[in-house]
Formats: structure tokens, sequence, C-alpha cells
């Protein structure tokens, strides 16, 4: 078989890790359950989301370095408007109540002492004037609420001593704000509420978009130097003949050793149009070698199809996108125009997308109104979803393709199917995400912050947080397999659907 499958099998871990070098205009997350981040591993950023009314997309801007004046005048109740603006969102809305005041105050002065140490600096070294405003005054200006004033006195005299340290290159006063805010909400001890800075919550928002402007790659940002994981078909990154394994070592002729890969991304950012230089290395070669990539328009394939040997129908869906229930609807009307004996839908490594999109996707193979999963919340609520049309495919036998990777969205679309007997797994365990998140945009363009409100449950009332599916077929693919370029798997499903 002809399998990209393959490539993106032999990729588990790197898939999740979706490339959209470029800018986007983009629409934030509508109940969404998404995987992506640039440098996140599979399924940390997999989370059923709820929506935002009236979110602003924006685009983080490039600052120069600057050195921020010992004692400089700070307005700290602008600074630190967003970090209470997020504890006030998880105080309304955190599905554990009540918060630990103590711990999340604790968890910001980590946060603060964390980033000092990463640019060079001793928290304990560090030393304010005598005529230095006292921590009680800097609180009070930075608006802190009175009901916490007391949980934050050691964090007020760790900043009086930042206030005069030197910060120089990268670090500013914003920063530290933020890694304080990062800090707090880590504090809860839940990986799936989370801070995004501005530029984390871009790269969030493009990898749900599907469209964007840049080069069209999925690379793998923790390596040693930005790697090609695989071009995206069509794309400029493919017409310039980019291989996976390549290893972007320069930009515009700027050596990149060393640089942070998300500093790299940023460095091949750019508009349709605009023109890039990478310098390609290139196992098996010499010497590196330099790449012209004119930039474009991308949009980034939600499905892959064809038909399978014995008039079996093969789906890969790679993410749970805006648009993905439209197009996996076109394929699949395309595909049962066909007459094909069974249906292979490929969920490996798709960390997830829109709970709107799983729940349409889901509809297309059990009959109307029938529940899709449950939603339940810290104060013993329950929403209800449930199928909103007629399926195409109601009757056809199905097999889904799943693994560690297949997470969120993808874990509620197999669920549903796997309790109504519409389909049989074969794989390996899923990640198991079982949480409902709610991403909320901070002021001020300072990200946003993720909160856990609620968790989700299959049809028959599975909750699969931090357990994930069993697949009625445990297949797995070996190292061998990979280098064979062999998919078992596949071949396992192909077999039950020719010899049920």
């Amino acid at each position: 078989m002809n399998r990209k499958t393959i490539l993106y099998g032999a990729l588990a871990l790197f898939v999740a890790v979706l490339l959209c070098i470029g800018i986007a205009s983009v629409g934030f997350l509508a109940y969404s359950i998404a995987s992506s981040g640039l440098g996140v591993n599979a399924g940390a950023f997999s989370t059923v989301e709820a929506e935002q009314p009236g979110a602003t997309i924006f685009q983080p801007t490039d600052l120069p370095p600057t050195e921020t004046p010992v004692g400089a005048e700070i307005d700290l109740a602008e600074l630190f408007r967003p970090y209470w603006e997020a504890r006030q969102m998880l105080e309304d809305n955190y599905v554990q109540l009540p918060l630990d005041e103590a711990v999340l105050a604790q968890g910001a002065l980590d946060g603060l002492t964390a980033a000092l140490e990463a640019a060079g600096l001793d928290l304990a070294s560090l030393e304010a004037p005598s005529d230095a405003p006292d921590p009680q005054t800097l609180a009070e200006e930075a608006g802190t609420p009175a009901e916490v004033f007391d949980f934050y006195g050691e964090y007020w005299a760790a900043w009086q001593k930042v206030t005069y340290a030197e910060l120089e290159g990268d670090l500013t006063y914003e920063i530290l704000m933020q890694e304080s805010l990062r800090g707090m909400v880590s504090s809860l001890g839940d990986p799936h509420t989370s801070y995004m800075n501005p530029d984390e919550y871009y790269q969030t928002q493009v990898s749900l978009s599907g469209n964007y402007e840049g080069i069209g790659a999925w690379v793998d940002p923790t390596a040693e130097y930005l790697t090609i994981i695989a071009p995206i078909p069509g794309s400029p990154a493919e017409a310039a003949g980019l291989l996976p394994g390549d290893r972007i070592v320069a930009i515009d002729g700027d050596d990149m050793t060393g640089i942070n890969g998300d500093l790299v991304i940023r460095r091949v950012l750019g508009p349709a149009g605009s023109v890039v230089v990478l310098t390609i290395d290139r196992d098996g070669l010499d010497e590196p070698f330099d790449v012209t990539i004119t930039r474009a328009h991308i949009t980034i394939p939600t499905t892959e199809s064809e038909m399978l040997e014995g008039d079996i129908a093969y789906l890969h869906l790679f993410n749970f996108g805006a648009d993905s229930a439209t197009e996996f609807h076109d394929v699949l009307e395309e595909l049962m125009a066909q007459n094909p004996r069974g249906l292979i839908i490929d969920l490996r490594n798709n960390g997830g997308g829109y709970l709107h999109s799983a729940v349409q996707i889901t509809s297309e193979f059990i009959p109307r109104d029938e529940i899709v999963l449950y939603e339940e919340f810290g104060d013993g609520s329950r929403q209800e979803y449930e199928s909103v049309s007629g399926g195409l495919a109601l009757d056809i036998p199905i097999v889904i393709l799943v693994n560690e990777g297949t997470a969120s969205a993808s874990e509620i679309l197999a669920g549903a199917l796997q309790d109504y007997d519409r389909a049989v797994l074969v794989g390996t365990v899923t990640f198991g995400k079982g949480s409902v998140q709610l991403p909320i945009e901070l002021s001020d363009q300072q990200g946003a912050l993720r909160v856990t409100i609620a968790r989700w449950l299959t049809p028959d009332e599975r909750f699969i947080q931090g357990i994930g599916l069993e697949p009625n077929h445990l297949v797995d693919v070996t190292e061998e397999d990979l280098l064979a370029n062999r998919d078992p798997q596949l071949e396992f499903a192909l077999d039950l659907l020719l010899n049920p």
C-alpha cells in the first residue's frame, strides 16, 4: 500500500506538534478539544473547551530586547490586571472549589522565582534600598483583592526587590507578571488548566484554524534544530523539496545553533508573498544547502481518504477543526457513493479540535437525538449533547484506528461509536482526556486562561480521564514495523472488515 499514514504513524509523538508557520486570521476555540502547541507533547493541549463569546483575534508583536531601568516606575495596577482577572476566572469557573489561596500565592512566587533564575538572577541575593516602597504599598498599588491580600505578603516582598534589579535582554516586568500567573495556575496541579502567554495563545489559535500564511510544514521544535516532520501537501515547503528529517540550521543567513525552537519558528513567520531563505542540513549530504521559499496561504488538510483493497473505504481525520465536520461529510459522501463494504476511520495522533465538530461527525454514524456525550459540572449538574442529524453511514461496518495520541474530541467520537456498537476500535489505549476547559482571553492581549470547568462522559457514562479507551483489539506498532514501512494496525482493520 502506498500509505501516507505510515509516515504519520511513525511520527506519533510529533504529529501533535503541528507547525503553522505563518500569520493566521482565525477564530478562537468554540467548544474545542485542542491539540496543538509548538513544542508540546501529544495531549498536553487536548482539551474540551467552551466558547468565549466575542473573542478578539490578535497576533503577538515581536519587540526588540529592552533593558529595564533600575527602580523604574511601574503602573502595577495596569501590569497586574490580567493576573487578578485570571484569578477571578478560576474562582468563578474552576471545577474544584474552594481555591486554596495560600497555594495560589505560593505558585505565583514560584513562577516569579523561576523566571528570574532562568535569566540568571537569584531572588535571595536581590536587595531593595531602604527607601523603597514597602510590600503592602506595592500590593495596594497592584490592586490585590482584599480577600487574598494577606496571602501575598511574601510575593510582594519579592517584587519589591525585583523592582530594583537590572532586568536585561528579553526579561521584562510584563514577562515576570506572566510567569507569576503561570505559576499561580500551575499550582492547581491540573495539567489541563493552564495559562497561555500571547505567543502560545496565538499558536493554539493557528493550530485549529486550518488556514494561515507561511511555508506549510509539520515540524519538531524540540530537537537541536527545528526539524521538518513532513511538508503539508501542496505547500511551498513541498514544492521547495523539503523532506522529513531536514534540519533548519540557518534562516536568512543567521545561524540557528542553540536558538530555542519556538524562536526559530518566529523567524520563519511571514506573510504570503514574502521570501525566506532556509539553510538545510540533510542526512546523507556533506554540506548544508540553501532553499529559497516564497510563503503562501496554506490550508491545513483535515482529511485524507481513499478506497483500499476489497472495496474498503479509508478516511484519516487529522483534527477536529472549525470546518472539519463539513469536509468530513463531503469526503464521507464521496466514499459512500462507491458502495464500500466497510469503513476505516483513522484517528491515530488526532489530539482533537472543536466539540461541535465532534458531535456533528459522530452524528454521521448514529440516529438523530442519540446521546453523544455528557458533561458533568462541579455542582453535580449535567448537560447532554445529542446527535444532530440523520447520518450518511448508519449501517456500514466501521473500524476506528486509535493510539496514545488519540485524545479528547477523537475519544468522544471513538467512545460514542464503541458504546453504540457502531465501531470496533483497533490499536492501543487512547490518551485519556475527559475534562472540559473554558478558554478566556485576558485583557490587554496578555494571552488566555484555560480553566477546567467540568468532565465529560461517553454515552455509557464512562469517564476516561487518565484511563483512555481500551481498544477492542490491542495491536501495537513496533519499531521494526516502522522501519519496514508496515502498518499492522491498518492491516488488522482491513482483515476484520474483509473477513468478518
